[in-house]
């Protein structure tokens, strides 16, 4: 009389202990894309606030205005005190200030 196998009765327990692990592997990469995609915001706005301080101290607020604008960004500040310019700018709703001088 040939040997019967049966089924073995814990089946499908792996899909019950491989489901958390898959969920928080997703909640972990969508985290870091999350926090990757916020200092890229950062470093554009730093970018924009940069490079505006620089044509501010040469054009004044217009050129400033002008190079926010054309880095995405619109100018929320102009300060000059001397020989130095200070200027904030917002780049998709993050913030960034950035000073420059004509001076040494």
């Amino acid at each position: 009389m040939p040997h019967k196998h049966e089924p073995p009765v814990d089946r499908g327990q792996s899909v019950l202990l491989l489901l958390p692990a898959v969920a928080l592997a997703a909640g972990l990469a969508f985290g870091a894309a999350r926090a990757g995609s916020v200092v890229a915001a950062r470093a554009h706005a730093h970018a924009a606030a940069d490079a505006a301080a620089l044509a501010g101290v040469h054009g004044g607020i217009g050129a400033a205005a002008r190079v926010a604008a054309a880095n995405g960004g619109a100018l929320t500040s102009f300060v000059t005190a001397g020989a130095d310019v200070t200027v904030s700018v917002t780049v998709s709703g993050v913030s960034a200030t950035a000073r420059a001088t004509d001076g040494p």
